[in-house]
């Protein structure tokens, strides 16, 4: 049961963890779309 219990845990530990990494990508992306558009609007 304890092993059960661990392995439920470290599977959610590593499902946050890739959410987070997933989180950050589409927050990158966002600001560099929208560096692009400053960029341009500054031509």
């Amino acid at each position: 049961m304890k092993r059960l219990i661990a392995l439920i845990m470290a599977t959610m530990a590593l499902v946050s963890l890739s959410a987070c990494n997933t989180v950050r990508g589409v927050g990158q992306d966002i600001e560099k779309g929208g560096e692009a558009i400053q960029k341009a609007a500054k031509k």
